[in-house]
């Protein structure tokens, strides 16, 4: 419903921005459910910001009014642990949420179904010239999620062989990322409902059912890593079977329950399951490079806020392809 706040004052270090678009994400669905109950209301989701500068405080020096950036998962940070000292800010303790946290101010902070906010400029990212605002939005929390683990351990070579579980929002950047790194790559999903999509509209090399146990079988030890997407309770030794020695299970979907396994699925191939999240801002603007350079598009599906708990009700029933994006700029806010 309709629901009016007020920014704070732009800051020396701070970028106002008016939001043009913003994507809409399955941990937004999380937040407003409440699934992981830490959820405080009013709340404002949208955390797949892009928009235009209209001011910019006296310190900002990377950004001029009339650009148009980006702004993800993270509005603030400690800037003095390892973590912010190594530029990988997201795995900061004090990191602060776009929307539903608390910022420095004390303020709650509110997300980006809105029509403008307040970011610090070490949060707001240049968006490379000639790429669509409304292809970017995704990009800045679906694209950077998976392309942060496959640059930090080491998976950036051509002619690996990779695997997405779940092909949802996250899913299908795996499948463009991977292939635009020059992999092979097999989708692993519970049914062969999305086969065609896969690989007809996304190009991936191969399609798996994991309830297929002799294709399964066929696939074991063939995989280098497997991005996890999966955001719902599921068994992990199906998966961990198809890979190869050292091979790596990244897990991306955020779960509430635990996951388990018998740990010879992991000793006898020498196997990791580790675990990513989102990306640095630094990543974000290195992926966007990469995105540009490769020429990729993303699948989306744009609408505008008044559809926004419809929206919502389609992501819940896996109903996208494979994104929403909000055109906030094309919204009428009621007065």
């Amino acid at each position: 419903t309709p629901y009016t706040y007020t920014l704070r004052n732009t800051g020396p270090d701070d970028v106002y921005i008016k939001i043009h678009y913003c994507g809409v994400c399955h941990s937004d669905l999380h937040q407003i459910k409440n699934d992981l109950g830490m959820s405080n209301y009013p709340m404002v989701p949208g955390h797949e910001v892009v928009g235009e500068v209209l001011e910019v405080g006296s310190n900002v020096t990377r950004f001029k009014v009339g650009e148009i950036v980006g702004v993800g998962l993270l509005v603030g940070c400690c800037k003095s642990c390892r973590a912010c000292d190594s530029e990988i800010e997201q795995y900061c303790n004090k990191k602060i949420w776009s929307y539903n946290d608390v910022y420095t101010d004390g303020k709650i902070t509110q997300g980006g179904f809105a029509e403008s906010t307040v970011v610090e400029q070490k949060f707001v990212v240049k968006i490379p010239e000639g790429l669509a605002p409304e292809q970017v939005a995704p990009l800045l929390c679906a694209g950077v999620t998976v392309y942060s683990p496959l640059s930090h351990f080491g998976l950036k070579t051509p002619g690996l062989r990779g695997g997405i579980l779940g092909l949802g929002g996250v899913g299908h950047m795996g499948v463009k990322v991977a292939k635009a790194l020059g992999h092979h790559v097999t989708v692993i999903s519970s049914s062969d409902k999305k086969k065609k999509e896969a690989l007809e509209d996304l190009g991936a090399d191969n399609y798996l059912v994991s309830s297929d146990t002799v294709g399964m079988q066929e696939a074991a030890d063939s995989l280098d890593y497997i991005i996890d997407t999966v955001p719902v309770g599921h068994p992990l030794e199906p998966y961990l079977s198809l890979l190869k020695i050292d091979g790596k299970l990244i897990l991306m979907g955020v779960i509430n329950t635990p996951l388990q396994f018998v740990t010879p699925m992991v000793m006898l191939g020498r196997k990791s399951i580790t675990g990513s999240f989102v990306g640095s801002v630094k990543e974000t603007e290195e992926m966007l490079e990469f995105w540009k350079e490769k020429g990729l598009t993303s699948m989306i599906e744009i609408v505008t806020m008044d559809y926004i708990n419809k929206a919502f009700e389609r992501l819940e029933k896996n109903d996208v392809r494979y994104r929403f994006v909000v055109d906030v700029k094309g919204s009428k806010f009621e007065e």
